[in-house]
């Protein structure tokens, strides 16, 4: 179970829960960019939901071109490359996490500490803002060590529907981080999903999936959210799916270094388990046990968010390494 140390709780936490969402005020409007980056999986059984599917296919209408030759560029280290900033450690980089089944791992107890334990009974929301307040911490740090300044994202707690400047935000499509207004938005019942549909419980899943839809805002930050919005435009959808995939992939890992720095500053304390129910969630999420779940085939041109065993992997190699530099997704031949 997840344990908070004199963690400062996020000032950026909105809560709409219990207000009436005024879905015609937006007018069925999809604003440019959609819905952004988000969790797969809502409320709805079996998959994507049909809107969700709706949704998809309305932004992947403007695809068109080959991937081939993005990626040559990409790959290749040209114009087209997605630099991750040089981080200054200074002496003081992070120590790695002991992940379950990681070549190398110890067993050794995980710091522990008293104070600010979260409990089955304590009100979702309190835990989200800590986490919240947390990668706010982190993320300040590491952005300060190559001399930029890090602005924090807005976090919009809802029941049912909502609106962002991305368009309608439903529970049935999952956490989400949009774009436009640098807002993550989540119904709290997604936790329950969590537990009972995709069978990941834990408080530190939850914090993944916080810390998942953060990473999109770093990304945003760092400006490589706009590129790969602009490569997506010049590509069909298959090779649009697969750079998604490289996005996603990437906020997996920003995740992980968020719990390796979070845990070496003393703030979040975690007990045996809790990287395994991380993990767990990464494994249960993937495109390819969703869509098994959904039709019963899997379909690897149609992945958005990459497999079980790949969003795994990349969430442990940033809790692994605590380096921004490792979630570099963009610049290696396999994901």
């Amino acid at each position: 179970m997840v344990q908070w140390k004199d963690q400062r709780p996020s000032k950026n936490v909105e809560d709409r829960r219990g207000e009436e969402g005024d879905m015609a005020d937006m007018g069925g409007m999809q604003f440019p960019g959609g819905r952004g980056m988000r969790m797969p999986g809502g409320r709805s059984g079996g998959g994507m939901s049909i809107l969700g599917l709706v949704i998809v296919a309305g932004l992947m209408w403007m695809f068109g071109g080959s991937l081939s030759d993005i990626l040559g560029t990409v790959l290749g280290g040209g114009n087209g490359s997605f630099p991750m900033p040089r981080v200054d450690q200074g002496g003081n980089s992070l120590p790695k996490l002991d992940i379950p089944g990681l070549p190398g791992s110890r067993k050794v107890a995980l710091p522990g500490g008293a104070g600010g334990q979260i409990t089955p009974n304590d009100d979702a929301k309190a835990f989200v803002t800590n986490v919240l307040g947390s990668t706010e911490d982190t993320w300040s740090q590491v952005f300060q060590s190559f001399g930029k300044q890090y602005r924090e994202p807005g976090l919009v707690v809802f029941s049912d529907q909502t609106t962002s400047a991305c368009g309608p935000g439903l529970s049935a499509m999952g956490p989400f981080y949009c774009p436009l207004d640098q807002k993550v938005y989540i119904d709290l019942t997604f936790f329950q999903d969590l537990k009972s549909r995709f069978g990941a419980p834990g408080d530190f899943a939850q914090a993944y999936v916080v810390s998942h839809e953060v990473g999109h805002h770093v990304q945003k930050q760092l400006g490589i959210a706009d590129q790969v919005q602009r490569l997506k435009a010049q590509v069909s959808e298959k090779d649009a799916n697969a750079l998604q995939v490289r996005m996603e992939l990437q906020a997996d890992c920003l995740a992980g270094v968020w719990a390796a720095s979070a845990v070496a500053s003393g703030k979040m304390v975690l007990e045996q388990g809790d990287i395994e129910e991380a993990l767990k969630a990464a494994q249960q999420i993937g495109d390819d046990r969703l869509q098994k779940a959904a039709t019963g085939r899997i379909v690897p041109d149609a992945f958005t968010h990459g497999s079980s065993e790949q969003r795994e992997r990349w969430l442990r190699k940033g809790m692994a390494s605590g380096d921004l530099q490792a979630c570099d997704t963009f610049n290696v031949d396999q994901l």
